[in-house]
C-alpha cells in the first residue's frame, strides 16, 4: 500500500484553534483557512459561540425571555456543531476514497472519528483560554488563582495527549491500520418531522 499523509496536521488543528480564541475575542469571527482547515476553523466557531451564550444562560440577572432567546440560539448552534463534525468526518472519508484508501483486513475501528476528537480539542481550547483569563485576575484571592492553575495544568495536558491521538488516529487511517465510519447525530430536537412539540398542535402536546 503507497503511504499517504492526510492533509490534516494535529499540531495544525490545536494552533488553529489556540490562535481563533484568541482572535475571535478580539475581532469578529473569520475562517480564511484552506481545506480542511477551514472546516475545523468552521467547527471551533460555532462552539465558541455555543460557549459564550451558556455562559449567558447561567447569568442570575438574565430575564426568562432572555433565557429563552439564549436557549435557542444553544439549540441551534449545537446543530451546526454537530453537523460540522460530520462534515469534517464526511471530508476525510471523500480524501480516503479519492486516494484509494482502504482499511487492511481486521483494521480496528476507533471509538472516535477525528471529527469528534477535533470537537473535544475545540472544547479544551476555550477551557484554556477562560481559565488562563481567571489566572490573570487581580481581583481574585490567591486560593482561587492556584486552584485555577491546576485546572490549567490538566487542561494543557488533556490537550496535548488528545492531540497525540489524533495524530496517531490520522496516521492510522492513511496506513489502513484504523477503519473510518461516519456516526451521524441525528439530533431530534431541532427536526420538525421528529420532535412532537414542533410537529403536534399546543393542544395535543399539554395532554
Amino acid at each position: 500500500m503507497t503511504n499517504f499523509s492526510l492533509p490534516l496536521d494535529a499540531d495544525q488543528v490545536v494552533d488553529l484553534q489556540t490562535s481563533t480564541v484568541v482572535n475571535w475575542h478580539q475581532h469578529p469571527i473569520t475562517s480564511p483557512h484552506p481545506m480542511p482547515l477551514k472546516l475545523v476553523s468552521d467547527q471551533h466557531a460555532f462552539n465558541f459561540q455555543l460557549w459564550h451564550e451558556e455562559d449567558i444562560a447561567r447569568s442570575p440577572t438574565a430575564t426568562d425571555q432572555e433565557i429563552a432567546q439564549v436557549k435557542r440560539k444553544i439549540d441551534r448552534f449545537n446543530q451546526q456543531r454537530n453537523d460540522a463534525i460530520e462534515q469534517l468526518d464526511l471530508w476525510i472519508a471523500s480524501w480516503l476514497q479519492d486516494h484509494k484508501i482502504c482499511p487492511l483486513e481486521n483494521a480496528p475501528q476507533n471509538s472516535e472519528t477525528p471529527g469528534s476528537v477535533v470537537d473535544r480539542l475545540s472544547i479544551i481550547a476555550l477551557r484554556i483560554f477562560h481559565l488562563q483569563e481567571q489566572c490573570e485576575r487581580t481581583d481574585a484571592s490567591g486560593e482561587h488563582i492556584a486552584s485555577v492553575g491546576q485546572k490549567l495544568a490538566i487542561c494543557r495536558e488533556q490537550q496535548h495527549d488528545l492531540k497525540n491521538a489524533l495524530h496517531h488516529l490520522l496516521t492510522d487511517l492513511c496506513n489502513g491500520a484504523k477503519r473510518h465510519k461516519i456516526y451521524r447525530q441525528f439530533k431530534m430536537y431541532n427536526d420538525p418531522s421528529l420532535n412532537p412539540y414542533l410537529y403536534q398542535s399546543p393542544s395535543e402536546t399539554s395532554n
